[in-house]
């Protein structure tokens, strides 16, 4: 069995001499083609033969059918034929006891005759545990192909295609063969974000989801040392004028075990890198200066992924004394090394690869993002580089902490008694221990360890206003006292566990990167919004901290009002106001739409206008701007009668004090909605805030997301898009459908021209948001009384396909009536309810 499909040793070494990829021989390896009686070479730098399925005796269920594709251009390849069946079949492999081995699926459906494999709908067990489950692939001109790592115990591997509903099932071919060595193995990954590895990695299943090289050319399996896919990196890539190619034609120099080896990442991958795109001239001119380059990709929440980083300095000089080079990188917002990455602490050689492997968890709907920046303390070389990058879910370890395993029957039955007996047994064992404690506890006290223990510092007998800003979570400066000097915002645990119901599951509105997000009613009959941090948040004490401290002292109708907090048992929990709609973001698009007719331009015209009134409040109504920095449509919650109010000030930051321009701060938001200027400099202002609405803006516009990877490259990014759409005059094609005829051209166009303002590349050419407010009340009337031009009056604003809209005049900025308090209710002052931010200055105005 061992020799079934190896490739000759001597053909090896032939073709490892001739190319510049090295072959590699696994131990024992399976190429099966799925359907054909005929044998398959797939040539290549190291050629193999897949076998065909029929004249083995890895195939169970000989029921199936061998179907053949009708494409031509499919003759003679691994796609022309695939094993379908109604019912399930299975492979059997005999791999080596206790390896860690690769599996890959290739599926391609087409039609023949009654069937249509792109209707199939099946599941795949290997090893007893499901793969993948419901799958279907969509019909494509390639091949998908899903590849897994699989820990053998014993030398069986068996994989199992279950249809489901009286459905198909099909495979086109199966590649098990086992990994080279150290593989997985080779190193313990880095901890991001409270992620929680049981046991070796190498034992865990994981599902490769992303592969891709940095920035070099796609590499296909024949092209690889492993018979992998690279893809390249600009799909993924945020903003890639931040970034510069760099490619190298020396050999590198591979130093395993240590190090990489041509089979973690073949040399295609190192000698090309992503840099990041800086001069000389932008230091001495700003020493301030600092830019990122990132990558995001969006991933299913509820999994811990395994993420690895490939590595080979290439623009260091190539003498090993020169070890200048230092960088940091960011994963999902974390500092993933503390002390940066200094390649001359992984390696040996010069241009010698290296990898790195981190392990985080992913539990909300999100993307995972990677970020390079520059270190210029520690680095007299101020760049940074990335070469490529693999994301595998570990598809075993679910952050619900459930394994996804299915055993059969007589396994389970084995599973259950042996649970049923450890827990008797367990019960035992905790009775004995609950009575001896408590014989100690009558003869001393002690404190109970469960309510001592934290996960998190506890806000209790904080005093300082501030934040360590080395913390992980980006050094957030609050705005005040410990929020414990405002003792009638305490909740106890008790009280919410009630208004909760012991925190039911069928009470969750919401899920988000803090925790759960629970409707509740308290002993006073308030309805209330329950936040509860989850263990494994990506936001922790700073951020619990900052949203206390910031809605304690400010009080504004629209903005979402703090009703209390709790902060025992190791607990950290906010209490809101309900807004019973939910996010704007609801009624724009997405899955949980809500029935009946979609938001009037007028009621989403209303809604911008009321949001931007809180941000005007926080930039302008407290003794210090207050800096949102993620504004975004799940933030500005809907209430009754469709009321908004911007919500979530987890990373809310005070802006610069008096004579100075900016605060300088790590990036925190979310990637879509981020000020491309504080991106790459890390300076924050309020403008920051200003481009984040303005993106929202075009959410209100286009109802769909600001970042959409499932569309064609060019609309990828919503902002860019739309920026695009303008350049060749074809605004129409961004608004959303359902608007479209219902929309005052004017009013359009004035949207427009706030949009285009608030999206400016530098702040200081965007407006301030009271000037953004003034203007939404403007499309308004806009929309609600068609205008007439003067004769004399012109336009300075120019859109395609939209006709001109009279130039307004507002009253001097002297007559707005400002908000003065800092705390309590808002004033009737309110800038709010201000007729200067309605009023016309021409003969139609109110």
């Amino acid at each position: 069995m061992e020799s079934f499909c190896r490739t000759p040793l001597l053909h090896s070494l032939l073709l490892s001499v001739l190319s510049l990829a090295a072959s590699f021989t696994p131990n024992i390896s399976y190429y099966i083609d799925c359907g054909t009686t005929s044998d398959t070479l797939v040539s290549g730098f190291s050629p193999r033969t897949f076998k065909a399925d029929d004249n083995s005796n890895l195939l169970s269920a000989k029921s199936s059918s061998s179907l053949s594709n009708p494409n031509n251009s499919f003759t003679g390849s691994l796609y022309s034929t695939a094993r379908v069946s109604t019912s399930n079949f299975k492979y059997s492999f005999t791999m080596v006891t206790n390896s860690s081995n690769v599996l890959r699926l290739h599926f391609l459906p087409f039609s023949y005759q009654s069937y249509n494999l792109s209707t199939a709908k099946f599941s795949v067990t290997a090893l007893n545990s499901y793969i993948l489950i419901n799958f279907i692939v969509t019909e494509t001109a390639s091949p998908t192909i899903k590849e897994f790592f699989l820990w053998t115990d014993s030398s069986d591997l068996v994989v199992e295609f279950i249809a489901q509903n009286n459905s198909l099932a099909f495979v086109s071919a199966i590649e098990a063969f086992t990994a080279p060595p150290n593989f997985l193995d080779g190193q313990v990954p880095y901890s991001i974000g409270n992620a929680q590895l049981n046991g070796d990695l190498v034992k865990q299943v994981l599902e490769t989801v992303y592969r891709v090289n940095m920035p070099g050319t796609l590499i296909i399996p024949q092209n690889d040392t492993l018979w992998r896919t690279w893809v390249i990196d600009d799909p993924y890539i945020f903003n890639s004028a931040a970034s510069q190619n760099q490619t190298v034609s020396t050999q590198l120099q591979y130093n395993p075990p240590e190090g990489s080896s041509e089979e973690i990442a073949p040399q295609t991958v190192y000698n090309t890198a992503r840099i990041i795109n800086t001069t000389t001239d932008q230091f001495s001119s700003n020493p301030g200066f600092n830019i990122n380059v990132t990558w995001s990709f969006k991933v299913n929440s509820g999994y811990h992924y395994l993420i690895r980083l490939h590595f080979c300095d290439i623009i260091s000089k190539t003498n090993r004394l020169d070890t200048g080079l230092v960088f940091t990188v960011y994963i999902m917002d974390y500092l993933a090394l503390p002390n940066g990455v200094k390649p001359t602490d992984y390696t040996t050689y010069a241009s010698e690869p290296f990898y790195l492997d981190f392990i985080t968890p992913v539990t909300s709907a999100q993307n995972i993002n990677v970020s390079i920046s520059l270190d210029k303390i520690r680095s007299s070389l101020k760049n940074a580089l990335l070469n490529g990058l693999e994301i595998m879910k570990v598809n075993n370890l679910s952050l619900s902490g459930t394994t996804n395993n299915s055993r059969d029957k007589h396994s389970r039955a084995i599973i259950l008694g042996a649970s049923v007996g450890g827990a008797i047994v367990l019960a035992l064992i905790l009775s004995c221990l609950v009575l001896v404690l408590c014989k100690k506890r009558q003869k001393k006290p002690a404190p109970d360890v469960k309510e001592t223990q934290v996960m998190w510092s506890p806000m209790t007998g904080v005093v300082n206003s501030s934040v360590d800003t080395s913390s992980k979570s980006g050094g957030l400066t609050t705005i005040g006292a410990s929020p414990r000097v405002d003792l009638g915002l305490l909740i106890s645990f008790n009280h919410i566990k009630m208004a909760t119901n012991n925190f039911d599951e069928k009470n969750i509105i919401g899920v988000g990167g803090f925790g759960k997000v629970y409707k509740g009613v308290l002993n006073n009959g308030t309805e209330v919004a329950v936040k509860r941090a989850s263990s494994r948040s990506n936001q922790g004490l700073p951020e619990f901290q900052t949203e206390i401290e910031v809605l304690s002292q400010i009080r504004h109708r629209h903005l979402v009002s703090l009703i209390g907090y709790c902060d025992e048992r190791s607990e950290m929990i906010l209490v809101y106001e309900f807004m019973e709609k939910g996010s704007l973001r609801n009624y724009l698009y997405g899955t949980d739409l809500p029935s009946g007719p979609s938001l009037s331009w007028k009621q989403r015209l209303e809604i911008c206008i009321e949001a931007a009134k809180g941000l005007h409040y926080l930039h302008t109504g407290y003794s210090q701007t207050i800096i949102h920095r993620d504004v975004k449509s799940t933030n500005i919650l809907l209430g009754e009668g469709f009321v908004a109010k911007v919500s979530d000030f987890g990373l809310s930051k005070l802006g610069a004090s008096i004579g100075e321009t900016h605060v300088s701060t790590a990036v925190k938001g979310t990637f879509g909605y981020l000020d491309p200027e504080y991106f790459k400099t890390q300076k924050l202002t309020d403008k920051s805030d200003v481009y984040s609405f303005g993106v929202t803006l075009l959410e209100v516009l286009t109802a769909r997301p600001v970042i959409d990877q499932t569309l064609p490259r060019e609309e990828i990014n919503l902002a860019e898009w739309a920026m695009l759409c303008q350049t060749r005059g074809q605004l129409e094609k961004i608004v959303d459908p359902t608007l479209v005829g219902k929309i005052n051209e004017n009013s359009l166009r004035k949207f427009w021209d706030i949009v285009e303002k608030c999206l400016k590349d530098y702040g200081m050419d965007r407006p301030a948001i009271g000037d953004v407010l003034w203007n939404l009340e403007y499309c308004l009337q806009l929309q609600e009384t068609e205008v007439r031009r003067e004769p004399y009056e012109d336009s300075g604003t120019s859109v395609a396909h939209f006709p001109e809209v009279p130039v307004v005049r507002r009253m001097p900025s002297s007559v707005v009536s400002h908000e003065t308090g800092t705390s309590g209710d808002q004033s009737q002052s309110d800038i709010a309810n201000s007729n200067v931010f309605s009023q016309l200055i021409s003969k139609e105005g109110r």
